[in-house]
């Protein structure tokens, strides 16, 4: 009968009875297949007749062991006829052992029933297998198991445990609507194509990897029952409507993760592996399928999550779409969060050369400033000088709009405070800002004014740069103004009058200002080197020390320290029929406030020009 090559044997024959068939000077052993029981070959190498004999004795439920035997797709389809129960029309196999078997045929095992344990340990397959709608009553071994094109275990049942421990899978693995009912275990796995567990069932898995794909692994719909810890290095990893029954730990590399519209009751964590994964005897697995992609992992999509049960550590939220999540104010973030930045360099307004500030953004604010100005072109590839276009470019109506967008700021911005990252807090009270100015339909035009202001005086109180040049702005201003109206051609003095009273009465003194005399000249004359040093100090005065040291206003009260002590006059003689003389003092005094030492208690209530204050006569000095 047409039999396959087997592969080549090692230095070491196997432990069984083996074939030997073909054997030669190089492979001393041959082949080695199991020897069916009461022949002398593999069932490989059987002759038509004693093949045929052999096929005739099996029964549905029969025990099968055909190790290290190579199997075509014709021979494996007549052993699986021989094994197919009447009743259901599909094949039942009690325990099978095709351990280090070969298949150079497609192998199709669809809807056969393994009431025992199915050992597929070290084989081969060189061709596609199909397990689809199989069910693994007890053990499924496929550990170091070779699948070289694509393998389909839609379907599939597996009541016991399943291990895949160092299989490798070539093409793509397809495990939809399958349901693990033991232990998951794919340590040291490598997947070099998509693997796929759409609508999977995961009753009792403890562990899911740890598992190398240079494709995508697919969890879309699945639903995991135990608390789970998923250890998983891929291209990406979509988890679009995954429920989590119990608490699950996602370590990755590598991955892209697409969280949209999963479920969670407990918490739930997604965090970046620093160092690749150990597999058995804690030998790092090989990740020679990603090579030359970035370790990092970058969550895309947390669309219709509760963000009340995630926690998000050491991942890249740049291009992560955070509009649908609810619950965002108690999302927790640890660890190096990065986010979106704006373009870099300088751009154009009109004719005003303007620069984006540098801070934290979301990938919805990049979507949204992108359509906007409908920059790139449809179908041209963005650059780091422009806002990054969303997937509806450049159509605006399914873009979140600049309130969606402040209320996504005003509840991340929290979650930043809970967790002390008071920069990227600060940075999201200026996304919110930003938005709430640019919102034309929540925000009143009032309120949109007073935010420009804000947003061009000091950049909402967050650009220290911007607010030292508004105030130096703020400054020049009112040196100009104070040079050229503000400060009079001289300064006012004060002028004080009053009556001569009688001797040991109150003198009464009137105090007075004249109004300042503003400058009238040309402007040429108003702007010279004193009258700027003066305005000069006024407004550092004002600014720094807040004392102008100039009296803002016209009327100016005298105070009593602005007086020397007062002097006590003698009172003059009277007599009869001598009135009382009558005298106008007129004192002057300047604006600026005498530095004399003075007795406590003395009271100062005017001053009087020496020259004009009148004597008393020598007879009563005497």
């Amino acid at each position: 009968m047409t039999s396959a090559n087997p592969e080549p044997p090692s230095s070491a024959p196997p432990l069984w009875p083996y074939c030997g068939h073909d054997a030669t000077q190089e492979h001393p052993f041959g082949c080695y297949g199991i020897r069916v029981s009461g022949h002398t070959a593999c069932l490989a190498h059987l002759d038509e007749t004693d093949c045929g004999a052999y096929l005739a004795t099996l029964a549905p439920g029969a025990d099968i062991d055909h190790r290290s035997t190579p199997f075509t797709e014709d021979l494996l389809a007549r052993l699986l006829d021989a094994l197919r129960d009447p009743t259901t029309e599909h094949p039942r196999i009690g325990p099978a052992r095709f351990d280090g078997a070969s298949f150079t045929g497609p192998a199709r095992f669809d809807e056969t029933t393994f009431t025992h344990f199915a050992s597929f340990d070290g084989a081969t397959f060189t061709h596609a297998a199909s397990f689809d709608r199989v069910t693994f009553a007890g053990l499924a071994a496929f550990n170091q198991t070779t699948f070289t094109y694509s393998v389909w275990f839609d379907g599939a049942t597996f009541t016991g445990a399943a291990a895949f421990g160092r299989a490798t899978f070539t093409g793509a693995a397809h495990f939809r609507v399958a349901t693990f009912t033991g232990a998951v275990q794919f340590p040291g796995a490598t997947f070099t194509r998509d693997v796929t567990f759409t609508a999977a069932r995961f009753e009792a898995a403890q562990w899911l990897g740890p598992l190398v794909c240079g494709g995508a692994v697919k969890l879309d719909h699945a639903v995991f029952e135990t608390p789970v810890t998923m250890m998983i290095a891929a291209r990406a990893l979509s988890l679009r409507r995954t429920r989590w029954a119990p608490s699950a730990a996602l370590r990755l590399r590598y991955a892209e993760v697409d969280l949209a519209g999963a479920v969670m009751e407990y918490p739930v964590t997604v965090a970046a592996e620093p160092v690749p994964f150990t597999g058995l005897r804690e030998v790092p697995l090989s990740e020679e399928v990603l090579a030359g992609r970035d370790v990092g992992v970058r969550v895309r999509n947390i669309n219709g999550v509760d963000a009340a049960h995630l926690a998000l550590t050491d991942v890249d939220l740049s291009e992560c779409r955070f509009v649908g999540a609810v619950h965002l104010d108690q999302l927790r973030m640890d660890g190096r969060i990065t986010f979106a930045r704006p373009p870099i360099g300088w751009h154009r307004r009109g004719l005003m050369p303007l620069r984006w500030s540098r801070r934290r953004t979301l990938a919805e604010e990049h979507h949204w400033r992108a359509a906007t100005v409908r920059q790139p072109a449809p179908g041209q590839e963005p650059s780091a000088h422009e806002w990054q276009p969303g997937p509806h470019h450049p159509d605006l109506s399914p873009t979140s709009s600049p309130e969606t967008l402040a209320a996504l700021y005003r509840q991340l911005r929290k979650t930043l405070e809970d967790g002390k990252n008071e920069p990227g807090a600060a940075d999201f009270y200026y996304g919110e800002c930003e938005m709430r100015r640019h919102d034309r339909t929540g925000t009143p035009w009032a309120e949109r004014a007073l935010l420009t202001t804000y947003w061009a005086v000091s950049g909402y109180g967050l650009r220290a740069s911007r607010a030292l040049a508004s105030l130096a702005a703020a400054m020049i201003v009112t040196v100009a103004v104070t040079m050229l109206w503000g400060l009079p051609t001289q300064a006012p003095k004060t002028e004080t009058t009053g009556r001569q009273v009688a001797a040991g009465q109150t003198l009464a003194l009137t105090t007075g200002t004249p109004d300042p005399v503003n400058p009238t000249g040309p402007w040429g004359e108003r702007v010279t080197t004193e009258r700027f040093e003066k305005a000069l100090s006024v407004m550092i005065n004002s600014v720094i020390f807040r004392s102008s040291g100039q009296d803002p206003d016209h009327c100016r009260h005298l105070h009593r320290d602005d007086f020397p002590p007062r002097r006590t006059c003698p009172p003059w003689p009277r007599g009869p029929g001598r009135a009382q003389p009558r005298q106008t003092l007129t004192t002057t005094q300047s604006t600026e406030r005498p530095q004399t030492s003075r007795s406590p208690g003395t009271e100062v209530i005017g001053a009087l020009a020496p020259s004009r204050i009148p004597r008393r006569p020598r007879s009563a000095q005497r």
